[in-house]
């Protein structure tokens, strides 16, 4: 079986193919970076249309088939900006139509878990789902991804990109897989930072006010980015503990972009050994957004019949994993 899965929930519109041996076939990518600020919905959208046919090419190439070789259409309807879900959405919706092809709707986040857990290996773990717009302690219960945690404000992802261009250390954010905050942090010091952690959820916009406050009173740039660094991670880890104690897992699997810190993982590590569970973390290349995730959990609710006719696959921006049913 073939499935091709687009992508195009962010920064980033990506074409994957997969089988079901598993084995992936195709990754083409193209990630869209702001000239200045943050994400502007209508510019990456705009980027999109104008590189998807290429990706698609690529992509079709890079497998050595044609689209008449494909089983199904997968695409992320959801969670994500809309102006960029909407350009995935046309053209997943086109090809389906045009070829005849069942049209199969994934949640972007179920996608980051599944390609986790088919990389690594894990079975049955808690996930610390980590991304510019996510931060989710998540396990599998009762046939969908139950939610113990999350941010109650900004996600992890946002306040290190936030941070690190209010502090003028990016763009770009990452450099050779390095976060800006990460690199600005080596050689810092602690300073006082806020640490809030409210039950099993985590709070960053209060850290982000402080941090900035902090720099523009006259602390060294790099004090700043560690302390605030720490603070962060440090958080995510305690409430991800706290899922773990409560839910006897003994796994846990990172997924999402900002699973490539190797400082965090480095924390997750010490964690880890000091409850004596396995530490699984999605590698780099598919932490991040891309269309093979899309097409591998396409690839599995195909095979349990989820389909959508192409003129009812709308979009959702707020999606929400905990509302997907998982039938694996």
């Amino acid at each position: 079986m073939l499935v091709l899965g687009i992508e195009s929930t962010a920064h980033t519109f990506g074409v994957g193919v997969v089988s079901d041996e598993p084995r992936i076939l195709a990754d083409a990518r193209y990630s869209y970076t702001p000239k200045v600020g943050g994400i502007h919905p209508r510019e990456a959208a705009d980027s999109f249309i104008s590189n998807a046919p290429r990706v698609l090419s690529e992509a079709l190439k890079s497998a050595g088939i044609s689209m008449e070789s494909v089983d199904a259409v997968a695409v992320a309807l959801g969670p994500g900006l809309g102006p960029c879900l909407r350009v995935g959405a046309t053209v997943a919706r086109a090809l389906a139509a045009y070829y005849g092809k069942p049209l199969v709707p994934v949640n972007h986040a179920v996608a980051h878990i599944e390609v986790g857990k088919v990389l690594t290996g894990a079975r049955d773990p808690l996930v610390v789902y980590i991304s510019g717009g996510n931060t989710v302690i998540a396990a599998l219960y009762g046939g969908r991804y139950r939610v113990f945690g999350e941010t109650l404000d900004i996600a992890l992802g946002n306040f290190m990109d936030t941070l690190a261009r209010e502090l003028g250390i990016a763009p770009p954010y990452v450099v050779e897989g390095v976060h800006a905050l990460d690199r600005c942090a080596e050689g810092g010091k602690y300073i006082e930072m806020p640490y809030v952690v409210k039950g099993q959820d985590t709070s960053y916009s209060g850290l982000l006010t402080a941090a900035l406050r902090a720099y523009r009173d006259g602390a060294k740039l790099e004090d700043v980015c560690f302390s605030a660094r720490e603070v962060a991670y440090s958080s995510l880890v305690e409430v991800a503990e706290r899922g773990l104690s409560q839910l006897g897992k003994e796994e846990v699997l990172l997924v999402g972009g900002v699973a490539a810190s190797r400082y965090l993982v480095e924390k997750f590590e010490a964690m880890a050994r000091h409850r004596g569970v396995k530490l699984y973390v999605t590698p780099p290349k598919y932490a991040v957004d891309n269309g093979v995730m899309i097409a591998w959990t396409g690839l599995l609710l195909y095979k349990h019949g989820v389909t959508v006719e192409p003129e009812k696959a709308y979009i959702k921006q707020r999606w929400r994993l905990d509302s997907v049913d998982i039938y694996w």
